[in-house]
């Protein structure tokens, strides 16, 4: 090898000439550790300084750049800016809630689930959607029928999150379920349904932030300003509520440069 490639790859083992028979052949397997070493320096010296991967472009994915948005959120519609006054507001209202949750947390995980209650695995994507959200929701269906009315079915409604379920979720799982919901609501309209399942993943969610939970959460605030701004209706209660999840995230959880600018 030449004394640059020497110098930028040093010998760990450092081996000096063997002394082999003449008939040494290189082909055959080694007889003894001589031999071995010798083979390996030969074949090291055989390979090219550059190699080249050979890629055949048609089997690469059509689809191969991944967009990042780095940008803050969208400004709320004129007119339903939230007020300093309401944001500090509901940091402080969340600031209690998380801290009744920690506080009564073992109660809570204490107490007997309901038979009809059964909580997904962390990694079940699909049964946590439909856990949270129910097969209406989940499926788009309009409205329920007349005999679905005479009771609630969680299943088609969807579980609320109560203190006994959420309680139960360590942080693995409650950053995959939040991960699970910001995904859909990414494609999909906001509902009250996915509204209170958010607003109880944020106040389980653990400070400090981990990476990933701290990207989710970014996520999920700029999603919010989205569909802020594409509410036709103007609802405000929906408005309310998007304008709820950017507080929290931006001021409860100092992502300050998503906040809302008060109005």
């Amino acid at each position: 090898m030449e004394a640059g490639v020497e110098e930028l790859m040093p010998r760990l083992l450092p081996v000096g000439d063997c002394d082999l028979a003449e008939d040494f052949d290189p082909t055959v397997p080694p007889r003894t550790p001589q031999e071995y070493l010798k083979r390996v320096q030969i074949e090291a010296a055989r390979c090219p300084d550059v190699v080249v991967a050979q890629i055949d472009p048609r089997k690469l994915k059509k689809k191969q750049t991944v967009n990042i948005s780095i940008s803050g959120c969208q400004p709320a519609p004129e007119g339903y800016s939230p007020t300093l006054k309401w944001q500090q507001q509901q940091v402080a209202n969340f600031s209690a809630v998380r801290q009744s949750l920690n506080k009564h947390r073992n109660h809570w995980r204490s107490q007997h689930l309901d038979s009809n209650v059964t909580m997904p695995k962390s990694e079940d994507e699909e049964g946590w959607k439909k856990f949270c959200l129910g097969e209406r929701v989940y499926s788009e269906i309009d409205a329920l029928s007349d005999n679905e009315n005479l009771g609630i079915d969680y299943m088609k409604v969807g579980f609320p999150p109560l203190l006994s379920i959420v309680s139960r979720m360590n942080q693995a799982t409650v950053t995959s379920v939040l991960e699970y919901l910001t995904s859909w609501f990414g494609e999909k309209k906001f509902t009250p349904e996915l509204g209170r399942w958010l607003y109880a993943l944020l106040a389980c969610l653990e400070k400090p932030l981990l990476p990933e939970a701290h990207s989710l959460i970014r996520q999920l605030a700029r999603r919010c300003s989205e569909v802020r701004v594409l509410e036709e209706s103007k609802n405000e209660e929906q408005i309310s509520a998007l304008n709820l999840i950017i507080c929290l995230v931006s001021r409860y959880f100092d992502q300050r440069d998503l906040a809302d600018e008060p109005s």
